[in-house]
């Protein structure tokens, strides 16, 4: 019997989509009709995006899952009319494009390019590099992409840290977690990378009281979410010096203003949030896989934690 999957996102996302997504879903064994436009009560699957119209789950009287197409689930998780259970974006691609991300931007703080490709012609100051394993490294956030950066960075040579809220092992990691964890994890930051979620607990985890707490001259990255930092406390370590740089590319509004502060910053680095992005190649397969499950009568993965609100 085949199943209904209804494409609940932006217009522009269904040419790239609807193709990966036939050829996956068949290749996992399913037969499935798939469009953007299926009467709510004979929905089987909701592909979905939290910026569709797609507002109201109620109607949806049939449907087994909701499978969102992003890795942050803060502007659908919280929606009181959704019952179903609802499953986060996992997928190699979206985890290597952040781990190239963060290596990337790490290095090239660390390995001072900056200072190399815009030197005058004729400046030669032969001053090396540190090494990676003088340098301590912190990931605020261990979940999938969190753990993917931190082992990295540690296959790198770099002395690496990671928090998270719960207990977590992981293998070459120095893992922290609570409230003394969180603070012993500043402490020893001279790089800091920001993969939290956003929830109400996470909001402004850096703020004056924290950016005090790192090492002076500390670089952060911000490739997780805008609410994480409190803006105006990083703009004043910025201009202290007590943070040497800051790396960021996701901001509480976007596109980010023309006006911010951070785009004339002489020690910020914007980026237009392309970290990571979904991959329609690579994040069809995921869906593929919940779809089979649910089929088969199998857990959804990835599922999403209500009350933690990630």
């Amino acid at each position: 019997m085949s199943v209904n999957v209804l494409f609940a996102a932006t217009e522009d996302r269904w040419p790239q989509y609807e193709g990966p997504l036939s050829k996956e879903i068949a290749a996992a064994g399913v037969d499935a009709h798939i469009a953007q436009d299926i009467a709510p009560d004979e929905v089987d699957y909701i592909v979905y995006a939290p910026n569709s119209t797609v507002q109201d789950f109620a109607p949806f009287t049939r449907a087994k899952a909701v499978l969102n197409l992003w890795a942050g689930v803060e502007d659908i998780v919280h929606n009181p009319t959704l019952r179903l259970p609802l499953a986060r974006m996992v997928d190699p691609a979206l985890t290597q494009g952040m781990v190239e991300w963060v290596t990337g931007h790490i290095l090239r703080l660390h390995l001072g390019m900056d200072a190399h490709i815009g030197a005058a012609p004729g400046t030669w100051a032969p001053k090396p590099p540190p090494l990676a394993f003088d340098t301590r490294v912190t990931v605020l956030g261990l979940g999938e992409l969190g753990a993917a950066c931190a082992g990295a960075l540690a296959g790198l040579g770099f002395d690496v840290a990671g928090w998270s809220r719960s207990e977590k092992q992981i293998a070459g990691i120095t893992c922290l977690h609570g409230d003394a964890g969180l603070r012993a994890a500043l402490e020893r930051a001279d790089y800091c990378v920001l993969l939290l979620p956003s929830t109400a607990a996470t909001e402004n985890t850096l703020d004056r009281d924290s950016l005090a707490l790192m090492p002076v001259g500390a670089r952060i990255l911000n490739p997780g979410r805008g609410p994480l930092i409190d803006d105006d406390a990083l703009l004043g370590a910025l201009d202290s010096g007590q943070i040497d740089h800051a790396t960021l590319d996701v901001f509480r509004v976007e596109p980010l203003p023309a006006a911010h502060p951070y785009w004339t910053h002489p020690r910020v680095t914007v980026t237009p949030h392309i970290a990571s992005e979904t991959r329609a190649a690579y994040s069809a397969k995921t869906i593929a896989e919940n779809i089979r499950r649910g089929q088969a009568g199998l857990p959804f993965l990835h599922l999403v934690d209500r009350g933690a609100g990630y």
